[in-house]
């Protein structure tokens, strides 16, 4: 990893100006990592040099040991595939920047085993970042405040197989411990992994119950990767990290809605959380909402905050909850005495003895 003409000494220049080479070969480089394939005229175009020139700085590059790839075809190409080991990276400010963050913020994460890991590749990276770089990342470091929970942790390892899972469309076997100790075996289509305060959960299509479904990544146990590839079906929603998080209040929630909004979906996702629940459309002038919460009022307060017409379908507590909510207001906003409330007790001061 490099921030700025790494090992540039070790570049060979067999021809053309010493000191141009290795700069060259360092924007060859970066425009390489920038893009999965590079037609190799543009590349000669970007770097303003012949094609000639082009494949001796290629091969440059492969006898550092980076796996530059031709691409077979009509006027051919460049890739930079993986390699069986890392090479150095280029990485610009902000890029340096984020990464030492974010190793900083792993280090007190939610992945288990990670934190010394986390530690020793700072430790390397802050070795070479500039005094300017190192000034940003302390000041990040330094006024920013984690709240630490107690959570469950996941190691990389089982993280990794679950995301090898999406990324190949492959079915994926486990066993699920579930909250109250109960296990089943699954067989699922994993579509997305999502992190929601401090737990992992993987958003996927069950095929033993045909339908979407959340799991806790920390109570699969037994992964089996099928090999068995799947073709991608719609997302249930958009958002795959909202829809995960209304998932997670509602298996938790006491009471759960259904309530039709007059104004296009569009309209009303400008006005709610994540938390809020989850929007389908209806047709271009209504939408659907399915939320969760613990009790009524909340529920009630949600809705109305949304300042949009909407008509509730279940349960029917929250429309019984609304119709006595509407009779109060309407009773405050009326003129006249309202019901009768029995006065406090008027304090009276009560005269002590003069003093002697």
């Amino acid at each position: 990893m490099a921030i700025s003409r790494p090992w540039s000494d070790r570049i060979s220049c067999h021809s053309g100006n010493m000191t141009e080479t290795p700069s060259r070969m360092l924007r060859l480089l970066s425009l390489l990592q920038n893009s999965r394939d590079w037609p190799g005229h543009k590349l000669a175009e970007r770097l303003g040099i012949s094609p000639r020139t082009l494949r001796r700085d290629v091969e440059r590059l492969r006898d550092l040991g980076y796996p530059v790839h031709a691409i077979p075809g009509v006027g051919g190409g460049y890739r930079l595939e993986a390699g069986a080991s890392l090479p150095p990276l280029l990485l610009d400010d902000d890029e340096a920047v984020a990464i030492a963050v974010g190793l900083r913020t792993a280090a007190g994460g939610s992945v288990a085993d990670i934190e010394d890991t986390s530690i020793r590749a700072l430790a390397k990276l802050e070795q070479v970042l500039p005094k300017r770089l190192r000034s940003r990342v302390n000041a990040l470091q330094m006024y920013t405040v984690p709240m630490f929970t107690v959570s469950p942790t996941v190691s990389p390892e089982h993280l990794v197989s679950v995301a090898q899972a999406c990324r190949d469309r492959q079915r994926l076997g486990f066993t699920y411990r579930k909250r109250d100790g109960e296990t089943s075996n699954r067989l699922v289509e994993p579509y997305r992994l999502v992190h929601v305060n401090r737990k992992w959960y993987v958003l996927s299509w069950d095929m033993g119950r045909q339908d979407w479904r959340t799991f806790r990544v920390d109570r699969m146990e037994s992964l089996l990767s099928t090999g068995v590839r799947f073709q991608q079906r719609e997302l249930p929603a958009e958002d795959a990290a909202a829809y995960v998080a209304q998932s997670i209040t509602s298996s938790l929630a006491s009471y759960r809605a259904l309530v039709t909004l007059h104004a296009p979906v569009e309209v009303v996702a400008e006005r709610i959380r994540p938390r809020d629940g989850i929007l389908t459309a209806v047709d271009d002038r209504t939408c659907r909402l399915r939320s969760a919460a613990d009790s009524l009022e909340w529920l009630a307060l949600t809705i109305g905050m949304f300042g949009i017409e909407f008509e509730v379908h279940e349960p029917p507590e929250l429309i019984d909850y609304i119709r006595e909510l509407s009779e109060r207001l309407a009773r405050a906003a009326s003129p006249g005495p309202g019901p009768s409330v029995a006065a406090p007790p008027r304090e009276v001061p009560v005269s002590g003895p003069a003093a002697g």
